[in-house]
């Protein structure tokens, strides 16, 4: 397969990486998210991720970007895409549990709830609004927009938001066993708390079953008056399924192969039932002397923090295959114990 599916017949002159950060309490279900140390640790991976994309190392914590086997995070490589094409990446808080440690632009969000139990995003509707005044600004300046998300555990709010929309989905995890069984239990029980007319309504499908990264993503797009990609897997495309109800134009959505080649999961089925374009970025990890980063072909991790996007626009910006390579070794070899 060559670096991108789908070449790119365009040369952003003045791009922008965007990165939603937000938390999702299902996130501290105990064997649910891979995204952080443990249940309670997710909270601030958000938080850590924003913190290495945008300075290019950790400070806050002791933590480091590797998973506990070895295995560099996302935003490891959206760091050194950032890094190779000279870019200064753009944060939003849509709803954090900590006060995050980078400069963010706030919209006033809180951490979602846990869908099985109550409403998961009560401000639905004021973080959507907010949203587009983030799109119409941002589109005013930049000619292309990669968006980006960093939300441990929402890859089961995805999988609510699309099942309820009526998608046969199966979704991806960070971990190399996706936690199946525990993910079916959750959505089973939030889906009892819809009634049928949520499902003919997006915004309330977020208020109900969603977090809050899905409501501000979905707020740009359809502001948004310049070119857009949504960078990241299952999570970007429940935000084209809640678009597609809303009948908003759908933008691409990249993510990696490590995704669209998951076995447990079904992406480009998704993608084709949406209707909408899938890019798929294949790094070739599984060629490199780097036994971190040959874990994503095991499963492990797969996509987060844009990943996907953030090569994709490197690639557009001119930069080769190799070029991208040889960036995401010498940031990770930084971290390499």
């Amino acid at each position: 397969m060559p670096f991108a599916s789908i070449t790119p017949d365009y040369t952003p002159k003045n791009p922008i990486f965007c990165g939603i950060l937000a938390n999702t309490m299902l996130s501290t279900v105990p064997g649910l998210s891979g995204a952080g140390p443990d249940p309670q640790g997710t909270l601030l991976t958000p938080i850590l991720d924003a913190e290495l994309v945008m300075t290019g190392s950790i400070t806050s914590s002791a933590a480091t970007p590797n998973t506990p086997t070895g295995c560099p995070t996302p935003a490891s490589i959206t760091c050194s895409m950032m890094q190779l094409c000279n870019l200064s990446p753009f944060f939003i808080n849509a709803g954090l549990a900590h006060t995050p440690t980078i400069p963010c632009m706030d919209v006033y969000g809180e951490p979602g709830r846990d869908p099985r139990y109550e409403d998961a995003v009560p401000g639905a509707d004021t973080l959507f609004r907010a949203g587009e005044l983030i799109g119409a600004h941002l589109s005013a300046f930049h000619d292309l927009i990669i968006l980006g998300e960093s939300v441990p555990g929402g890859t089961t709010t995805a999988l609510c938001v699309l099942r309820a929309l009526g998608y046969p989905a199966q979704v991806s995890s960070a971990f190399v066993t996706n936690p199946v069984i525990l993910k079916e239990s959750v959505v089973t029980m939030a889906l009892r708390r819809l009634l049928p007319v949520d499902t003919k309504d997006g915004i309330s499908l977020i208020r109900k079953v969603g977090d809050p990264m899905m409501a501000v993503a979905a707020g740009i797009v359809a502001s948004c008056k310049t070119k857009i990609c949504l960078a990241g897997g299952t999570q970007m495309l429940a935000i084209c399924g809640i678009l597609q109800q809303m009948e908003i134009p759908l933008p691409p959505v990249v993510t990696t192969i490590y995704v669209t080649k998951d076995a447990s999961a079904n992406a480009s089925v998704i993608a084709e039932a949406i209707g909408v374009e899938m890019i798929s970025i294949d790094p070739g990890f599984g060629d490199l002397a780097h036994d971190g980063l040959k874990r994503y072909c095991i499963g492990e991790v797969k996509e987060g923090m844009g990943a996907g996007g953030a090569m994709y626009l490197a690639y557009m910006m001119g930069h080769t295959k190799s070029q991208i390579i040889r960036a995401i070794q010498e940031t990770v070899q930084r971290y390499s114990p």
